[in-house]
């Protein structure tokens, strides 16, 4: 067995039990079991770069794993606290994109595909913000730059996929998805009355954006090492 296959497995498991404690409400057990996620796919994350973490991305884990204290807390600052930590994280993974990537070169073929993704997240963004809920009148403006941050992170990641199809752009993509659900349930949990299929795909999408934002760092670490000449 490979050194990152236990940790992986542990991952997984965790994703399992916090499913069914989800779905048991053991709510308790369900914080227990999130709370092993971050752990366990950061380990993973090491061993496979052989211990080699550049700062973006440790920054990156740095303010996830502070995001998931807030939301294991759920204390009174729980919200704004997650809400600005996923706003770093987001706008560093932006930065990747803008730092590390080709310029994504447009064909005619391409317009339609993303002019509908274009019009899709426009729609999502001002669906979730004309939503009344308390906090978001209170703190319109942090939440409209998270939305605003999320809408291009997933831009980039849809846009990529679109003109390369490549797998590194795939794993962009489904790291967006994952991204864009989780918030969406999170304020849907806020917003509508307790539903254990809500707090399911919340937590779920959640984690699973862990696990592709992880194989995304993997995958271009092995693409640049294959660029650099030997």
């Amino acid at each position: 067995m490979k050194l990152n296959k236990p940790s992986l497995i542990l991952f997984f498991f965790a994703l399992l039990c916090t499913i069914i404690f989800d779905w048991t409400q053991q709510e308790v057990f369900a914080t227990y079991s999130k709370a092993i996620v971050l752990p366990a796919i950061f380990i993973y994350y090491l061993i496979s770069s052989e211990f080699e973490i550049k700062k973006t991305e440790g920054v990156i884990f740095l303010f996830c794993f502070v995001g998931q204290v807030y939301d294991l807390m759920d204390v009174e600052s729980s919200e704004l606290g997650g809400v600005f930590c996923f706003l770093v994280v987001y706008s560093l993974i932006v930065t990747l994109f803008i730092r590390e990537h080709e310029r994504i070169k447009l064909t005619k073929r391409d317009i339609l595909p993303i002019s509908i993704v274009v019009v899709f997240i426009v729609y999502l963004l001002i669906s979730v913000l004309s939503l009344q809920l308390d906090s978001m009148r209170k703190f319109i403006w942090i939440y409209t730059v998270y939305g605003i941050v999320l809408s291009i992170l997933s831009y980039f990641c849809f846009v990529s996929y679109i003109t390369k199809g490549t797998h590194i752009a795939l794993l962009m993509s489904l790291m967006a998805i994952s991204y864009i659900f989780s918030d969406i349930f999170y304020i849907f949990n806020e917003y509508f009355s307790y539903s254990v299929v809500l707090v399911l795909i919340r937590d779920t999408t959640q984690i699973l954006a862990y696990f592709f934002m992880v194989e995304y760092f993997l995958e271009k670490a092995r693409i640049q090492r294959k660029t650099i000449p030997q």
